[in-house]
């Protein structure tokens, strides 16, 4: 039964304030203010309640963040604790505070071998603002400024700052604004929609391959860094073949340049372990840092730096480089309450031992659904493809993201929050997710995609794109 709700406007107040005054991100602000956004009032666990009353449960732990499910109420006390006694300082000037030293120590505690120090941020766009600089950084000191090239991948996501977003390889965010100088891309892993012919192992080498000849073509001596996701998350949770990061390892090792595993996402248990690095076997020198570090109870980011980069960082006097809120006192507390959480509650190990095995049983059966043609989990981070005819790995003619949007709303209406990126659907849970949870989460997905199935019949839709 639906909770009541109390101490607010009705939705449609509430929406005309929305539309009249926030400016959402990456949103069509015509659209949203003509539609009404959904306004969401209320989260415990893994349930969102809305203004209506709806109770929604999240598929995409808020913004792939909310790890430990929402309402935990020790966060909100070690948040007021912390506000009493220090609710503000900031780490320049020679200065420190408790929350931010033990903060740092924990997250060494955690993070891979050799990955001893963090530079800490607001967000994980700040954090690869930070990469930047660091690394071209490290390269002057070693006396080889001129290697400040980063190479990063098409369709991989670092942030919306105007460095992340130069790093990222999304389009359309370079369309508005443009992109800073020094940051090349190659393609990306994805094999079902790019892979043509080729078996997933043989095109995981050649994509990886792709960086020796990137590397190459601008000379080894110019090239500071290759920056990746694990899994990519925003670009449609693309699970790169076996064959890929091994190669790109091995590629980064010959040629001695720099590794950035951005695990904003895939970081603090989401595949599995506590670092997507540890999943696939990557040595990263740095690893970005933000979302489930605190599990978005409070805005905090960071970069994870091997021993070797920050000690030659740091032997060469001042870093002219910092943040306001960098390590900040409330925000640090709260993180480290929520890592305390998931070491005692044994989260990661759920995700590992129960959540995960649970889902994949029932998530690799939709690749059975006429409406899918592949279905991958790594973790609790997962992807379907849809598509009007699974043995040719087609596109549909119509618009691409136009029958991911139209699942979207199946899903919407079935209170269900699962992402469309094009004609993927992706999910990222609360890793506390429970097995009855997931399966309420699989019925309402198949129930989705079985309306979304007829609702394409019924217009036409399941036509393939012609080659």
């Amino acid at each position: 039964m639906n909770k009541p709700i109390t101490n607010h406007m009705p939705t449609a107040e509430l929406q005309a304030l929305d539309a009249a005054h926030h400016f959402h991100p990456f949103t069509d602000k015509a659209g949203l203010a003509a539609k009404g956004a959904r306004v969401i009032t209320r989260g415990e666990g893994v349930w969102l309640t809305d203004s209506e009353g709806q109770r929604i449960i999240d598929g995409m732990a808020g913004l792939w963040c909310v790890n430990i499910g929402y309402g935990r109420k020790e966060m909100g006390r070690v948040a007021a604790r912390q506000m009493d006694e220090l609710a503000y300082y900031n780490t320049f000037f020679q200065t420190t505070h408790v929350p931010a030293i033990a903060l740092a120590a924990k997250i060494a505690e955690l993070a891979p071998e050799g990955l001893n120090h963090v530079f800490f941020a607001g967000s994980g766009s700040e954090a690869n603002d930070t990469n930047i600089r660091l690394v071209r950084r490290y390269w002057q000191v070693k006396g080889q400024p001129e290697r400040d090239v980063i190479i990063s991948r098409w369709n991989g996501y670092h942030g919306s700052t105007m460095g992340g977003g130069s790093l990222g390889g999304m389009k359309p965010i370079h369309a508005h604004g443009g992109k800073i100088a020094g940051i090349e891309h190659i393609d990306q892993p994805y094999w079902w929609g790019e892979g043509s012919d080729m078996s997933e192992d043989d095109f995981g080498l050649a994509r990886a391959q792709q960086l020796e000849a990137k590397i190459l073509e601008l000379g080894p001596e110019k090239v500071a860094a290759f920056i990746g996701e694990p899994i990519q998350g925003a670009g449609g949770v693309i699970i790169p073949p076996a064959t890929y990061w091994p190669e790109i390892q091995r590629i980064c090792d010959k040629y001695g340049i720099l590794l950035i595993a951005d695990e904003v996402i895939t970081g603090f248990g989401r595949t599995g372990n506590w670092f997507g690095s540890t999943t696939f076997g990557i040595k990263p020198h740095i690893i970005t840092i933000a979302k489930g570090l605190s599990s978005g109870y409070a805005p905090i980011g960071g970069s994870i730096i091997c021993d070797e980069v920050a000690e030659v960082v740091g032997s060469a006097g001042e870093f002219f480089h910092g943040y306001t809120y960098s390590g900040h006192p409330v925000a640090a507390a709260v993180a480290l309450e929520n890592l305390r959480i998931m070491q005692e509650e044994g989260v990661v190990e759920h995700v590992r031992d129960v959540a995960h095995p649970h889902l994949k049983a029932q998530w690799d059966k939709l690749a059975e659904h006429p409406l899918v043609g592949e279905a991958k989990l790594v973790g609790l981070m997962g992807s379907i493809v849809l598509t009007p005819n699974k043995a040719k790995r087609a596109k549909f003619a119509s618009e691409e993201g136009t029958v991911g949007l139209r699942c979207r709303e199946r899903c919407f209406a079935n209170n269900l929050i699962m992402r469309h990126v094009g004609d993927r659907m992706i999910i990222a849970p609360p890793l506390v997710i429970t097995t009855d949870e997931i399966d309420i989460l699989m019925d309402r997905a198949r129930k989705s995609l079985d309306e979304c199935y007829q609702g394409l019949l019924d217009d036409g839709l399941m036509v393939e794109k012609a080659d």
